[in-house]
């Protein structure tokens, strides 16, 4: 090479060092420490709430957590506390703002603060697009959106006062890649998506530090609580079964250490297991590709039932059959059973 190459790529080689350095300097100032810190963990009762919940704890963070179903929230607060967590457990209706704004006023006097809020509060709906309603569409955004908005917005004048916060927004792959049988869920997670990538560049001014998070399939052991409509026992079997692969799904443990991990390093944005930033790559640079390759596995998937049963909605611990009590989805049932799903 030249002399005259060489002088060239002195300034692109300056350029990139110190843009690297720059962004350590940045890293390592987002680095949060989660000792005594409060986190609010939306749908914290049961499944990857529940696992948050006991590995935040584990690192002494004081953990609020809410649900709307007491029995669960009953059961996961005595386990937290038998743990030795600092707990409050709270009922909440997250489709309700007026509900979600008291729960998080009395976390708030409760604590004195909320450093972390983390949204994972969900719901997911199995069908196909013929067997489902208006209903289905609303009650998906009220819960995977809506209720998202309602906390951000009642936990954002405090941290706002204060220059300082984390917000974790649980959206799914399927924020990223509209999955067939399941359009609800997918519309209200990309409306997530967007709206946490944005607070993100908003918030960031106020000493706020915004993570979105995309997970692939997680073992939670949550298919016995979706709602299926359509063939319903095929519908669930299907479902169930895809949820507990072990080469397509990770564990809800594992998926809550990367979550933790990216919360504390402040990381815009985390997809989790392979195949589920493989499915994004691939959406994103081959976009015909993936809605091909989608278009064939609906026709695998099964038919739509027209009759009055097809419209009906059962929940997957209804309608178990031979089907989804294979040996695979025996890995489902095992998580539900530690992760307070029954």
């Amino acid at each position: 090479m030249t002399k005259k190459g060489t002088g060239s790529l002195i300034p692109l080689v300056v350029g990139v060092g110190l843009v690297l350095a720059a962004r350590a300097i940045i890293r390592e100032k987002r680095a949060y420490d989660l000792d005594g810190k409060v986190v609010l963990i939306t749908g914290g009762s049961r499944g990857l709430g529940l696992v948050l919940a006991r590995q935040l704890a584990a690192q002494n963070a004081r953990i609020a957590i809410c649900s709307r179903q007491d029995a669960q929230l009953d059961r996961a607060e005595a386990e937290l506390r038998e743990a030795g967590a600092d707990v409050l457990a709270l009922t909440c209706d997250m489709t309700v703002q007026s509900d979600v704004e008291r729960m998080v006023k009395w976390v708030q006097s409760h604590f004195g603060q909320i450093d972390v809020l983390i949204n994972n509060a969900g719901i997911i709906q199995v069908g196909p697009l013929a067997n489902l309603s208006l209903h289905d569409f609303e009650e998906a955004m009220n819960t995977n959106f809506y209720g998202p908005l309602y906390t951000i917005l009642a936990v954002l004048p405090q941290m706002q006062h204060r220059s300082q916060g984390r917000i974790v927004n649980i959206s799914s792959v399927g924020g990223k890649v509209s999955l067939p049988h399941m359009l609800p869920y997918s519309a209200s997670k990309f409306a997530l998506g967007g709206l946490s990538k944005g607070l993100r560049s908003e918030l960031s001014r106020h000493g706020i530090v915004v993570t979105t998070v995309f997970p692939g399939l997680v073992r939670t052991g949550s298919p016995r609580n979706v709602p299926v409509k359509g063939n319903h026992e095929a519908e669930y079997a299907w479902f169930k079964t895809a949820d507990s692969m072990p080469l397509l799904s990770a564990s809800a443990e594992e998926t809550a250490v990367q979550i933790i991990g990216a919360l504390k390093k402040g990381t815009a944005e985390l997809v989790t297991t392979v195949p589920g930033k493989l499915l994004a790559f691939m959406n994103d640079n081959f976009p015909e590709l993936t809605a091909d390759i989608f278009s064939l596995t609906n026709r695998l998937l099964p038919k739509p039932v027209m009759e009055a049963e097809g419209f009906q909605r059962r929940y997957g611990h209804e309608v178990e059959s031979s089907a989804s009590r294979n040996a695979i989805a025996k890995a489902s049932d095992e998580a539900a059973e530690r992760n307070n799903e029954n």
